[in-house]
């Protein structure tokens, strides 16, 4: 399954920045280690890759057809599972994007709090949801969805262009 295996491959590069966010958070706790820039240029990934090319590819192609063919079951589990937390690391990268320039421009105790909070917030939850993804979510549309809607749906894959910006 092409798309399917388009979506954990971009899952794999996003667990990486959520790994490399976590040692960030850690530096930040034990060092005081605080770099702008890199936190920056995380939080612009997640937001870029993670969530306006990542996120909405699922969301644009794979859920939209899950809850057109699939019924209630499919519609809860994406409307009710998948994008709330979708909605849940995008709140989580706002108040660390926010916490991270009042920090910058100000650093506080509260807002390396803040910093790390949110961080990891987001890395508990992104992890959560890929592996629910990749387990649960993608090997029932592999049952239910016929062959004909996979030809269609690694087409739109493939001529997939992010939203980003």
């Amino acid at each position: 399954m092409l798309l399917i295996d388009i979506l954990v491959e971009e899952h794999d590069r996003i667990l990486e920045a959520a790994a490399r966010l976590e040692q960030m958070s850690i530096e930040l706790m034990e060092r005081d280690a605080f770099d702008a820039d890199e936190f920056a240029s995380i939080v612009e990934f997640i937001r870029e890759f993670g969530d306006a090319t990542h996120h909405m590819k699922e969301e644009d192609i794979l859920f939209a057809e899950m809850t057109k063919q699939l019924g209630k079951v499919a519609e809860n589990l994406i409307q009710h599972g998948m994008l709330v937390e979708h909605d849940e690391g995008r709140m989580c990268v706002r108040e660390l994007s926010a916490a991270c320039e009042r920090y910058a421009a100000d650093p506080s105790v509260a807002d390396k709090l803040e910093i790390i909070s949110w961080g990891m917030e987001y890395v508990h939850m992104i992890r959560r949801h890929i592996e629910k993804e990749n387990t649960v979510v993608y090997p029932f549309a592999e049952r239910q969805l016929d062959a004909e809607t996979w030809e269609r749906l690694n087409r739109e894959a493939l001529a997939y262009v992010p939203k980003i910006g």
